[in-house]
């Protein structure tokens, strides 16, 4: 006999402030962001979805993470505290799956549609067939660039995509969640902890000091403004920029910035090896450090960054490498900076190691000098605003050292810039002095 399946599974229903969403979904909607708070129930309802919509439509299913480091402990590992159960056995229990492939965080139920759980930073890596619905958990401290991958995928084939998250500052977050707003085809819905009643005065006021005794005054206010009531405004807890960036939000310097014909662009890079390189364009006039451009990408040659630089109709002054940019590969005995000096790209300067702290702080004193294209350094800006401190969870601490994610290319670009000192438009007047720059003296 074939198998009976009653939905939702083990009778489980949708909270009352979530029949929203879950109403818009049922009633086909394709589109949906939910900026809920903590402990709100996001993940569950997120999986109890795709549960159903798999029994719907057979196909390929993502819950996608922002690293698939934390895919396994978040979502394929994590047990329900009010059922003891793990919440992938309540979503696709045992007895609907055909296949469970531990390794892969993948399950295939009988009637064929297959789910997995992955990272934004692997995304493109994954073969098989291409996704017709989408969860993107804890989308503000994504990759981005996931959804320019995935739309155009779910746009062809008819799927749906889910993004659910707290705030993390005024990131790409912030600007999809308001640029979603009043359209139509998108649900589009925020719920702080004061809209949904889950928790009492006493129990908000006790997870603001177990915060501010974790994390500090500061950065425990700011993160259980972001996580219970969900404000964009909160900075960015363990940023290196977030102040900078905010001021340059602040005096609008986030704007159209148009390429000035008469000065010549800087170009600064981080280069990857299997990894991303990300090159900013730079144009110094007077005082001003104009970004007019932004430019990052992966799985590609170097032959692909060079035909990108020579179509722009800028004309470049210097272009800014990391240290490694001339050590010879094994494999050809030759290094990147000649394979882009036979590429027709010259003028380049390769910029010594240096210490970690170094280049944040040669960064943070030339960040409010910065003018920032809105549109085309969008996700260079981003970066600046997302990079931060590796937290310790286990002690409760901040590492001395950045979390590398997809925020480090472009910022680590950024660090080559302010390394190199210049100062003026087409001036190297000098470099910066690093043992000072570690004190914070210009």
């Amino acid at each position: 006999m074939p198998l009976r399946i009653r939905l939702p599974f083990n009778n489980w229903q949708p909270r009352l402030y979530q029949k929203k969403l879950w109403t818009h979904l049922e009633n086909g909607g394709q589109r949906a962001v939910a900026v809920w708070h903590r402990r709100s129930g996001k993940d569950e309802v997120a999986l109890h979805w795709t549960a159903c919509a798999m029994h719907r439509r057979i196909g390929t299913y993502w819950h996608m993470l922002p690293e698939a480091s934390q895919a396994r402990k978040a979502i394929w590992e994590a047990i329900n505290p009010h059922t003891g159960k793990r919440r992938i056995d309540e979503a696709f229990p045992p007895a609907v799956r055909s296949t469970t492939r531990d390794n892969e965080m993948f399950i295939r139920i009988r009637p064929g549609s297959t789910w997995q759980v992955i990272g934004s930073d692997n995304y493109n890596s994954l073969v098989g067939s291409p996704p017709v619905g989408v969860v993107f958990s804890e989308w503000a401290l994504a990759d981005p660039q996931a959804w320019a991958y995935v739309r155009p995928i779910l746009r062809e084939n008819g799927g749906w995509a889910v993004f659910i998250y707290t705030p993390r500052g005024r990131n790409h977050g912030a600007t999809f969640y308001e640029g979603h707003q009043g359209d139509p085809a998108w649900f589009v819905e925020r719920l702080r902890s004061e809209d949904t009643g889950l928790f009492t005065a006493a129990e908000l006021a006790t997870e603001l000091r177990e915060y501010v005794t974790e994390y500090g005054q500061e950065d425990g206010t700011n993160l259980f403004n972001q996580e219970y009531h969900c404000d964009f405004n909160a900075a960015v807890v363990g940023s290196y920029y977030g102040p900078e960036m905010t001021a340059a939000e602040r005096d609008k310097r986030i704007c159209p910035v148009p390429y000035e014909p008469k000065a010549k662009v800087y170009t600064a890079w981080d280069l990857g090896i299997g990894d991303s390189t990300a090159i900013w364009f730079v144009q110094f006039v007077g005082k001003e450090i104009r970004c007019i451009d932004y430019l990052e990408n992966s799985g590609v040659g170097l032959t692909w960054y060079a035909k990108q630089l020579q179509e722009r109709p800028y004309v470049y002054a210097e272009h800014i490498l990391p240290h490694d940019a001339d050590v010879k590969e094994l494999g050809t005995g030759v290094s990147r900076l000649e394979t882009l000096h036979s590429l027709g790209l010259f003028n380049h300067r390769v910029m010594p190691a240096r210490a970690k702290a170094d280049s944040i702080n040669g960064v943070r004193l030339l960040l409010p000098r910065c003018w920032f294209d809105k549109v085309k350094c969008q996700r260079g800006v981003d970066a600046l605003r997302q990079y931060r401190k590796e937290w310790d969870e286990k002690r409760k601490v901040f590492h001395d050292r950045p979390l590398h994610d997809w925020a480090s290319h472009g910022s680590d670009a950024f660090a080559e810039l302010a390394a190199a000192g210049i100062t003026g438009d087409d001036a190297w007047s000098r470099k910066l002095d690093y043992s000072k720059i570690s004190k914070g003296i210009v």
